[in-house]
């Protein structure tokens, strides 16, 4: 592809262009296959947990307090991603690896995009499918509240960069942070917002060190992976093996 090629002239052929990647329609006709009827099952596992849910609030004393009542099941973005990962089944995918070791993603703008483009379609198709941010946003902060130690490595900027920085604000800040983006600070814009900014309002600690790398990330981060974590895996591997963390 290329940044300067017409958009009329791929419209006209059904090509849409990022950057200068070029994506066909077909592609998303192909994951509307995939994704429409997984929605259309989660839907249904939705709707025979709040049958189950109703009838055991039906079988409560009303001597019972709200917190003696049974959790609601619902779908959350992180839930959603996370079943996505087991439905994929392909080793090339991160979503795989992180169901396969349970590590939760999250994703505060979900349906920003062609899952939500999905959700849309499946509304018209059948109504009544919950997707709580809710859960989430107190998920992610309790992961940053209640750990030891907290370090972010955050690639681009938006939303990603101010949900990441956010949820170490709960904590008082992250102890170690690292920039990866080309945003401009000039502009006034998050994504262009300097570490220093950031300690400002608590994202990351006074005492920490910070670094912003003004680079496109695609070229830098394997490089500073190549040179940190898979420098020497193994000998990395045994000298973390019980450490909890790395402050003195």
């Amino acid at each position: 592809g290329d940044f300067k090629l017409p958009g009329k002239e791929l419209r006209k052929k059904g090509i849409n262009r990022i950057g200068n990647l070029l994506i066909p329609n077909k592609n998303y006709c192909k994951f509307e296959d995939w994704m429409g009827p997984l929605i259309e099952k989660m839907h249904d596992e939705q709707d025979a947990a709040h049958r189950e849910w109703a009838r055991q609030v039906a079988n409560t004393s009303q001597n019972d307090t709200d917190t003696d009542l049974p959790e609601k099941f619902v779908w959350m973005p992180s839930s959603v991603i996370h079943r996505l990962g087991h439905e994929i089944n392909d080793e090339s995918s991160v979503l795989y690896w992180a169901a396969k070791n349970n590590i939760p993603i999250f994703s505060p703008a979900l349906t920003d995009g062609s899952i939500g483009d999905m959700l849309y379609f499946h509304s018209y198709k059948r109504n009544g499918f919950i997707l709580d941010i809710s859960n989430d946003i107190r998920r992610i902060n309790d992961h940053a509240v209640q750990c030891y130690a907290s370090g972010q490595i955050i690639i681009g900027g938006g939303l990603v960069k101010h949900h990441t920085c956010n949820a170490n604000l709960m904590r008082n800040g992250a102890n170690f942070s690292v920039y990866i983006n080309t945003g401009q600070e000039f502009d006034g814009s998050d994504s262009g917002a300097s570490p220093d900014e950031a300690i400002s309002w608590g994202k990351i600690r006074m005492d920490a060190k910070p670094v912003k790398v003004s680079a496109d990330a695609t070229i830098v981060f394997p490089l500073i992976v190549s040179q940190t974590f898979a420098k020497d895996a193994e000998k990395w591997k045994e000298d973390t093996k019980d450490c909890v963390c790395w402050l003195d």
